[in-house]
């Protein structure tokens, strides 16, 4: 296997959404679960993590509470909100569309051949 694959600018808050809405995770465990639904393709940065979460949190697009990690810790677990839901969803939906043009756009073949 590779090199992890670098994000695109703009898409790990989408990848934030996805991880949380298969239920809830402390920070440390969206970028585990993150990776882990990627097969490992994608790596993400504690560094660029965490100002997502705060981001996301501070748009309703996750809520946070207060719990117990599986090593005894005290950790913000994060669930996303309906408006998050919505947000996925449309993300999603965009992101589908984009892969499709741009997938039809590299698939060009030139003229006469």
């Amino acid at each position: 296997m590779g090199k992890p694959l670098e994000l695109l600018q703009g898409t790990l808050d989408m990848l934030i959404l996805k991880a949380v809405s298969l239920g809830p995770l402390h920070g440390y465990g969206v970028l585990l679960r993150i990776q882990q639904i990627s097969g490992d393709q994608l790596e993400i940065q504690q560094g660029s993590l965490y100002p997502a979460l705060y981001r996301l949190e501070h748009q309703g697009l996750i809520r946070s509470e207060w719990g117990e990690s599986d090593n005894n810790r005290k950790a913000k677990f994060y669930q996303l909100t309906a408006s998050g839901k919505r947000k996925l969803q449309a993300e999603t939906a965009n992101w589908n569309r984009m892969t499709q043009v741009m997938g039809s756009i590299l698939d060009r073949k030139p003229e006469g051949a």
